[in-house]
């Protein structure tokens, strides 16, 4: 058996240890594809990492946008809202001062003729819906109208057959809407 494994052998060649010289000719190519399998995650991580930093980057800056654009936003309505309120009143006021200066032009006529006192206080009261109209003001509430809680007020009930259900009977004050929203309730006396 010695012979065999004399012929087996090459000469210059010095003879094999089986457990020894086997294994680190396959532990170094093994070494050097993990090392090149470790490097190409890192690699990819390294990448990865960038792309995620190129990302958040990019966000925060989106977010310190969209947040000044916020506060602009906030500050401009805040300032129309500002703007609408006193527009509102002024155009408000602007209807209505007609219609006070016609009461004040009436007051130095008071000791005049009584019937055109009168009148004139009658054209001032005839040009009072023009101005509210001008306004999109609408006054309601007439007798015969039927009953409605949502615009009007009940204050006053009369048992009367000449009137149907509900019907109003007669209007103590006048209601008003602006659009659809009532500003004031008609108070009526409604027949039951």
């Amino acid at each position: 058996m010695e012979e065999e494994k004399k012929e087996e052998m090459i000469p210059g060649e010095e003879p094999k240890e089986e457990g020894k010289d086997a294994e680190p000719e396959k532990k170094a190519p093994k070494k050097n594809e993990e090392s090149k399998k470790l490097r190409s995650k890192l690699d990819a991580a390294e990448k990865k990492i960038k792309e995620l930093e190129a990302a958040a980057a990019e966000n925060d800056d989106r977010y310190k946008r969209i947040l000044a654009e916020y506060d602009n936003f906030r500050k401009r309505s805040q300032k129309e809202k500002e703007t609408v309120y006193s527009d509102g009143v002024s155009d408000a006021v602007m209807g209505l001062v007609p219609v006070f200066d016609n009461l004040m032009y009436a007051e130095k006529y008071t000791g005049a003729d009584p019937d055109k006192f009168a009148e004139g206080v009658k054209l001032i009261i005839d040009s009072f819906p023009a101005a509210l109209d001008k306004m999109s003001v609408a006054a309601f509430g007439e007798p015969g109208e039927t009953f409605d809680p949502e615009i009007h007020n009940a204050v006053m009930h009369v048992e009367d057959d000449a009137y149907g259900e509900g019907e109003i009977v007669e209007v103590l004050q006048k209601g008003y809407k602006y659009r659809d929203r009532v500003i004031r309730h008609a108070m009526v006396k409604v027949a039951n």
